[in-house]
């Protein structure tokens, strides 16, 4: 059984904790022990209904203050697959939770309050799921009832969002679903309440999403996390190299090249957890044995002989800045590609995009919390990375601050 992957986003209080909520008590996910503790929470804060976004509200700060704060994910399954959903955060406080859910997902669901319609952070979440390159985003019009289920308020969003996927270039498909999601209205089946929508249900059109594995038409990129060496009697000679498998296959006998080194080598044995295997996919935790004994660490990265690969130290980056003290040019940081961490200094601006017009701001002195734009970086030693389009697994970095050590950026390179 498959696994589709997705995120959520949205402002806050559009409605993405009810409507997961409600796709967990209409597929009947939830057991009878919690959903009783549920109802009896809905009472204690007086309220009429069961509050279903409390399924996924986990922390105490996020059930007290009615919105979501952490990036939960929620397992659930059908018939016809398994589905891990990554519920992010609205408020613009935690936009960096967003991109951290949406990162690893195959779609995201844009909520929109029907009787707000298009807010800034409809705009930010589309572009942050057009710059992680999703290929499906279906844009839920919530709270429907709110709005008498008027069908223009729908198709007015429905403009608006379509100008906005034009201008940010989103090369994905949308889908637009009008949904009352505290009432389970078009989540699960067609609502009568709005006999002008013809289309599929919210779980119908999830149903029916392709799950790719584009990721093993990528060429391999094996990044190597640590050696193995058991040092016993039974595998006294053995030596493996650990790490995953961010994109592609790998076979045993194939010719591999490590990098930085340019050593090569043909592969011996794959192992995934204690199974030896002959095939290894993308995506998979692997322990790798060579025939040659050659110089491998952390950090390298084991590709196929004959495969393209490029070496840069200096490239433009899109980057979503995640700290609240500002970005200025010149500053230096940590640059962690896959398990490889160096030395890197931010150039220079390129722009900035503003949210609220979805136009690029070409004079920037510095990025702010949130922010998106243009950078141009050069680190310290050559990393081996492709560009984020052409391999989304090996093109993405993170930005480290060596003093604090916290996560201060996400980017995406554009260009080499």
């Amino acid at each position: 059984m498959d696994v589709l992957r997705i995120a959520t986003a949205g402002s806050v209080d559009d409605g993405k904790s009810t409507l997961i909520g409600r796709l967990l008590y209409d597929t009947k996910s939830i057991t009878k022990d919690k959903l009783e503790a549920v109802e009896a929470s809905s009472k204690r804060k007086g309220l009429d209904f069961v509050d279903l976004s409390l399924l996924t509200d986990g922390l105490i700060a996020e059930r007290e203050q009615g919105i979501t704060i952490d990036v939960a994910h929620i397992y659930f399954a059908t018939e016809t697959r398994k589905y891990i959903i990554a519920d992010t955060p609205g408020h613009v406080e935690y936009t960096r939770n967003m991109i951290t859910g949406a990162s690893n997902a195959e779609a995201s669901i844009v909520l929109v309050d029907a009787r707000n319609g298009v807010s800034e952070q409809t705009r930010r979440h589309l572009f942050i799921s057009s710059l992680l390159e999703l290929e499906t985003v279906i844009v839920a019009v919530n709270k429907m009832d709110l709005v008498n289920f008027d069908e223009s308020v729908f198709n007015t969003i429905k403009e608006n969002v379509e100008g906005i996927a034009q201008k940010i270039g989103f090369k994905g498909s949308l889908h637009f679903i009008p949904l009352a999601a505290k009432y389970g209205d078009n989540v699960v089946t067609l609502s009568e309440k709005m006999p002008w929508y013809t289309d599929k249900p919210l779980l119908e059109y999830l149903e029916n999403l392709p799950v790719h594995a584009k990721d093993e038409n990528l060429p391999a990129r094996f990044h190597v996390q640590s050696v193995i060496r058991p040092h016993s009697e039974e595998y006294h000679d053995f030596r493996g190299y650990a790490g995953k498998l961010v994109s592609g296959t790998i076979e045993v006998g194939q010719k591999v090249i490590a990098l930085p080194s340019l050593r090569e080598s043909t592969v011996k044995a794959i192992y995934s957890g204690y199974e030896k295997v002959t095939k290894a996919h993308a995506g998979e935790s692997l322990n790798i044995e060579l025939v040659d004994d050659i110089d491998i660490s952390r950090g390298n990265t084991l590709v196929i002989e004959g495969a393209p690969y490029q070496q840069v130290s200096t490239f433009t980056a899109k980057l979503t800045w995640m700290s609240e003290q500002p970005l200025t040019a010149g500053r230096t940081f940590l640059l962690q590609h896959g398990v490889n961490r160096i030395k890197a200094k931010v150039l220079s601006f390129g722009h900035v995009i503003d949210m609220n017009t979805i136009e690029e701001k070409s004079e920037v002195r510095e990025f702010k919390l949130n922010d998106i734009g243009e950078v141009g970086i050069k680190t310290a030693k050559p990393i081996f990375a492709d560009l984020y389009h052409d391999n989304p697994h090996n093109g993405a970095f993170i930005l480290i601050d060596e003093y604090s050590n916290n996560t201060v950026a996400v980017g995406f390179i554009e260009s080499i």
